[in-house]
């Protein structure tokens, strides 16, 4: 891909997957195969912010983090996932999700690089209300195997989506010609992620 029609293509992918309501969490009724699993993370604009959000700061943060934070966030989401189908039940969830969107838009605007170990600690713990929302939305009388993969490969696809936005803003020649503007462009990308979560919270 020409790197000049990078900007343009993600615009494009983010589009598509962003939906013209907030939240995903409606009802139970259609969440039964791998196709309702998909389509659930792109269902709403809390998961589609947060996992857009992972893969952008990992991205920020470079080194082992590029993978390891995004892949600590997809397993854990998987045990998130698993725990309303144990009886286990977690707390403040909904708002558990919009404070995930945005803490992670204020790390990426402040451009906030912690250790791999905290980072990962920090995506699994939003990982698991993530995770036990969509696990919530499995209807008791399925097997949730297909409903399970098909989130999480949604989930990883935002993540990769995420990933190579922050990695193509790096990289933009047109960027580079101004001293600060590849970070600067990434930083003000968080903002407006922490302004979303910011909006979900009070939603």
């Amino acid at each position: 891909m020409n790197k000049s029609t990078l900007p343009q293509t993600m615009v494009g992918v983010l589009g598509a997957l962003l939906p013209s309501f907030a939240y995903a969490h409606a009802g139970i009724g259609e969440a039964s195969d791998f196709l309702h699993g998909l389509a659930h993370p792109a269902g709403g604009l809390d998961h589609v912010c947060a996992m857009l959000a992972v893969g952008l700061w990992a991205a920020q943060t470079g080194g082992r983090s590029v993978w390891a934070v995004p892949l600590t966030f997809v397993g854990v989401m998987a045990l998130g996932g698993a725990l309303p189908r144990l009886g286990i039940g977690l707390p403040f969830v909904e708002q558990g999700i919009a404070l995930s969107v945005l803490l992670l838009g204020v790390l990426i605007a402040a451009s906030v690089r912690l250790p791999l170990i905290l980072s990962s600690g920090m995506a699994g713990l939003f990982a698991l209300w993530h995770g036990h929302a969509h696990g919530t939305e499995m209807p008791a009388a399925a097997s949730g195997i297909e409903y399970v993969l098909g989130f999480v490969l949604a989930t990883a696809a935002l993540h990769v989506i995420g990933i190579a936005f922050g990695l193509g803003m790096q990289r933009l020649p047109v960027l580079g010609k101004v001293e600060g503007a590849r970070e600067h462009a990434i930083r003000a990308t968080g903002a407006g992620i922490a302004l979303c979560g910011m909006y979900l919270s009070a939603a």
